[in-house]
């Protein structure tokens, strides 16, 4: 079996996440993740939130590592991961009540963000629930010093990625027909931004 991929940010995270998104997901059966990496995330929240079936998606070169992180949780909830690209015109799910994604936004370019909510608006069904985790700027402005050392990191492996502003996002939400309804602070001056499906 492969190895299963690590990263200590999703270790350090998945509690205080865990803590937000058994609220937010209290209601509903079903959550698609975008973009989820090691596949940490998914085996964590779905062996923590039982009633829902997760479904864990991200680049085919990814798909590999969140398998292994699957086979390995043997949980009959977490479902095998598929393979989506939000730029792609069609995407494996087209109806869900719920989404989840964590540290995605800005590693993206900014075509792929907005192709990301409009895709987001297209599925999420009249009521439904997205959560978006990671670092936001306020304003234009960084909210912490480590916020902007990280930007800058960023933007040197790619130019085209970088912190996004709150703001920016909210007006793609908005447009994709979603409505803002909370900001949680998180662990190493990051967040967790909800939107509901009008």
């Amino acid at each position: 079996m492969l190895e299963k991929p690590f990263s200590q940010a999703c270790e350090n995270n998945k509690r205080p996440l865990l803590a937000v998104l058994r609220e937010a997901f209290a209601a509903v059966d079903f959550v698609l993740e975008i973009g989820s990496g090691t596949g940490q995330h998914a085996a964590f929240f779905a062996g923590e939130m039982p009633w829902l079936r997760w479904q864990p998606t991200d680049r085919a070169e990814n798909l590999p590592g969140i398998e292994a992180w699957r086979e390995d949780s043997a949980l009959p909830n977490l479902l095998p991961p598929l393979s989506l690209d939000v730029t792609d015109e069609h995407w494996p799910v087209t109806d869900t009540p719920a989404v989840f994604s964590a540290n995605t936004v800005h590693i993206m370019g900014w075509p792929e963000v907005e192709r990301f909510f409009a895709g987001i608006g297209a599925i999420l069904r009249a009521g439904g629930v997205f959560c978006l985790y990671g670092p936001f700027n306020y304003g234009g402005a960084y909210s912490s010093p480590s916020n902007a050392e990280f930007d800058q990191w960023l933007r040197t492996r790619d130019a085209r990625s970088g912190i996004r502003d709150f703001e920016a996002l909210d007006a793609l939400a908005r447009a994709a027909g979603l409505e803002f309804q909370a900001d949680k602070a998180m662990p190493a001056n990051n967040r967790t931004l909800i939107w509901r499906r009008r």
